[in-house]
């Protein structure tokens, strides 16, 4: 970070013990939660009182790379699904995953939303794209907003001044709109949705966002409400609690609908079925293949081999930006290459080719730290040393295998914690998201969201928070903001 900022993180550091309470308890009404399943109960996901600062011209490059990388993935799955070398996408997937993929994937060209992951070391890299359901739009709209609000008015600014910061910074839940309101208008030209249904699981982890989503696209205009899919009904249309819904934004992973207890799963299976605008327009359609690890792997394979770029059918600027910013990742098969990784750990990471969470990534550089350990006893029920935990990996095809990808660089950065009245200060491990439509005649205005975690897997469950993201422009604004107040 620029010195140009030092003063402004001595002074967030040296005041959130007084607006710190402020921030996580603000943050956390407005639906910076995680909602458990078993009781519906909330928890606040900490917000850092340090933000993530970024240049525009960054920010645009970041988005730039997730706008390639993202359209480079849809093309990958769809070549892939079409060719010989199927199976490897499609043994990843549960049963009805993999029927939805076989027969929509020729048909699926547009993803509204997308997010591809970095990690921001010497290099930008990108480490996964996140198709299926790519959330974190209102927790990134969230963290932002309410951290130049609390932190603006704690240092005299004015409620309008706070105001146009906010839509300065950007919104990503005004971006997701607007890729809604284009993603309907391809299918249903010339018209606009007066209904969007929210659908997701009942008690979803990210229940909070969801309703808040819902909230913000009431205020720009349509009616938008969470609905699940016990909820939903209609041959004619799609109807839950007696409205009628144009829209349907899929928050719900499609394997959702083969657990035993999700009643009404059968309606929304013959939804996704179904040609898209059938009954209503359904926006993400079913993307796992995209998302799939083996898939960002072929990327990276592809700039070695032309006929796998060809088959693709990927652009020179999707290539160059698959060589900036996608590591060296490759499908973890075969004897050569499970003896390259076994011998070098400190090089290199095997995540599962389709798993959520980080559950099973392994990191070998963390093979003698404890979460390593846990990891791997959560995978195969015993505590094993890398060297088997390469042999078990490479043999190893649920979820379709594994992948194995370069170490990308990152040094975990110092961020002052806000939870509940308290503020911690931590290091923690920072990723970079940056959100991406596919198939649309334009980009919204997309952002990013950031997220930090103590673990070199970050995942805001796990021990770390949402950490703001604001502009240049914006930091300078409350850094003049603070100097102004200090006598």
């Amino acid at each position: 970070m620029s010195l140009e900022f030092d003063a402004l993180f001595e002074a967030l550091r040296h005041d959130a013990r007084h607006f710190g309470p402020e921030l996580a308890h603000t943050a956390y009404q407005r639906g910076l939660a995680v909602t458990a399943k078993t009781d519906g109960a909330t928890t606040p996901i900490p917000v850092t009182a340090t933000p993530v600062i970024i240049s525009a011209a960054q920010l645009h490059e970041r988005l730039r790379l997730s706008a390639l990388i993202s359209s480079a993935g849809l093309k990958m799955s769809r070549a892939v699904l079409a060719g010989a070398a199927k199976e490897l996408i499609l043994g990843a997937l549960s049963p009805l995953e993999r029927t939805l993929a076989e027969t929509t994937f020729a048909r699926l060209t547009t993803l509204v939303t997308t997010r591809v992951d970095f990690f921001v070391g010497k290099q930008v890299r990108a480490l996964e794209i996140n198709a299926t359901i790519p959330a974190m739009q209102a927790y990134s709209d969230i963290a932002a907003n309410t951290f130049i609000e609390v932190a603006g008015r704690f240092w005299g600014l004015a409620a309008q001044v706070i105001s146009g910061l906010q839509a300065k910074n950007g919104s990503n839940a005004l971006a997701l709109y607007r890729a809604l309101l284009s993603g309907y208008a391809q299918v249903r030209p010339g018209k606009s949705p007066e209904r969007i249904a929210l659908l997701s699981r009942r008690k979803d982890a990210q229940a909070t966002e969801q309703q808040a989503l819902c909230e913000r696209f009431r205020e720009w205009g349509a009616e938008a409400d969470v609905v699940h899919p016990d909820q939903l009904s209609g041959n004619d249309g799609v109807y839950a609690n007696g409205k009628k819904y144009d829209l349907v934004y899929r928050h719900l992973f499609v394997r959702r609908l083969e657990e035993p207890d999700m009643q009404g799963a059968d309606y929304v299976r013959a939804l996704l079925a179904e040609p898209n605008g059938t009954r209503a327009v359904i926006l993400n359609l079913p993307a796992s293949q995209v998302e799939v690890k083996a898939a960002f792997a072929l990327l990276s394979q592809a700039l070695e081999e032309g006929d796998l770029a060809e088959a693709a059918s990927l652009s020179q600027a999707e290539l160059a930006a698959i060589d900036e910013a996608v590591p060296w990742t490759r499908p973890f098969r075969g004897e050569a290459l499970l003896h390259k990784v076994k011998t070098d750990p400190d090089r290199y990471v095997l995540k599962r080719s389709w798993d959520y969470g980080g559950r099973t990534v392994f990191v070998g550089r963390t093979r003698n730290e404890p979460s390593f350990t846990e990891r791997v006893k959560g995978a195969y029920g015993t505590e094993l040393p890398w060297e088997q935990v390469c042999e078990r990996a490479e043999a190893d095809r649920v979820g379709g295998g594994f992948v194995v990808q370069e170490l990308v660089e990152t040094a975990p950065e110092k961020h002052l914690l806000c939870t509940g009245n308290a503020q911690i200060e931590a290091e923690l491990y920072v990723d970079f998201s940056a959100y991406a439509s596919v198939g649309l005649s334009t980009q919204p205005h997309w952002g990013g969201v950031c997220r930090g975690s103590r673990s070199h897997i970050v995942n805001i469950v796990g021990g770390g928070g949402v950490i703001p993201l604001i502009t240049e422009d914006i930091a300078r604004s409350l850094l003049n903001a603070y100097r102004a107040k200090v006598p």
